[in-house]
């Protein structure tokens, strides 16, 4: 058995929202002697090629774009996958390729690159408000942007680039829903209430905002919420993770890089300092 230098999360048991990834998160947290409870918080849908996904993508091609801007990795290349699939992948990498493209971080730069295409800018924060900054000091009044949303609308996002005389075109290439065994989520909350859980790690905005809204659905919210907020660590991967738990006033704690190994080490840092 490892020593407690070697395995600092050894007798703490961390909860894995993620669905995508989350073996190699809870891999991670193994290795550092933590308990891991799994229990993906959301499931993520693809849209139907011939549905939204094709109207929005279709609105691209008919004219000229100004912008585009990538948010994330998976988003933008199930977006061109998609539209190889349709036959018309070629021209959309060349309208593509003629618009100026912006990405949110790094997996949204390789998914670009990916595609045959350039990257005229990335937000080193890695942050959507950085990029709307960025925007925003162009003139936008009759550009078009076109704006690769991921599950979360981006609302604000599009509402500020609407009021700056932009047309924007939002494509989206998959949605939330409750995961597929919310069993696995209600267990995680009863965990969590019981003080059996010591950490939660979240790599995903959705993941958080479901957790909670599971939690009151099936009436656990304010047991929840006060678990929550008396010595459980909550690690996100970066503040747009953070943000729903932020908004219901809970304290959040965030490596400074927006990485999985990254949230991993913090939880080993922060945890045993906590208890």
């Amino acid at each position: 058995m490892g020593s407690k230098t070697e395995e600092p999360l050894r007798g703490y048991a961390v909860g894995v929202t993620a669905e995508r990834k989350a073996e190699e998160l809870a891999s991670l947290l193994n290795r550092r002697g933590a308990d891991v409870v799994q229990a993906p918080a959301m499931h993520t849908v693809p849209l139907p090629r011939d549905g939204a996904l094709a109207e929005s993508t279709a609105e691209v091609l008919a004219s000229e774009v100004d912008y585009v801007v990538a948010t994330t990795g998976v988003g933008f290349r199930g977006w061109i996958e998609a539209a190889d699939t349709a036959g018309n992948g070629a021209a959309l990498r060349e309208r593509l390729s003629a618009a100026t493209l912006l990405a949110r971080g790094s997996k949204a730069v390789g998914a670009i690159r990916g595609a045959g295409l350039e990257v005229a800018w990335s937000a080193p924060s890695e942050e959507a408000s950085e990029v709307l900054d960025h925007l925003l000091t162009r003139e936008l009044r009759g550009r078009r942007v076109v704006v690769q949303v991921h599950g979360d609308p981006m609302t604000w996002f599009r509402e500020r680039l609407v009021e700056a005389g932009a047309e924007v075109i939002a494509v989206m290439v998959y949605r939330w829903t409750d995961p597929l065994e919310p069993e696995k989520l209600d267990d995680l909350i009863d965990r969590v209430i019981d003080g059996r859980v010591h950490a939660l790690a979240f790599t995903s905005a959705p993941a958080a905002a479901n957790l909670l809204g599971r939690a009151e659905r099936i009436g656990r919210s304010a047991e929840l919420h006060e678990a929550l907020g008396s010595g459980v660590l909550l690690g996100c991967v970066g503040s747009v993770t953070a943000a729903p738990l932020v908004a219901a006033g809970l304290d959040c704690a965030l490596p400074e890089r927006a990485r999985t190994a990254s949230l991993v080490r913090l939880i080993a840092e922060r945890l045993p300092e906590l208890r």
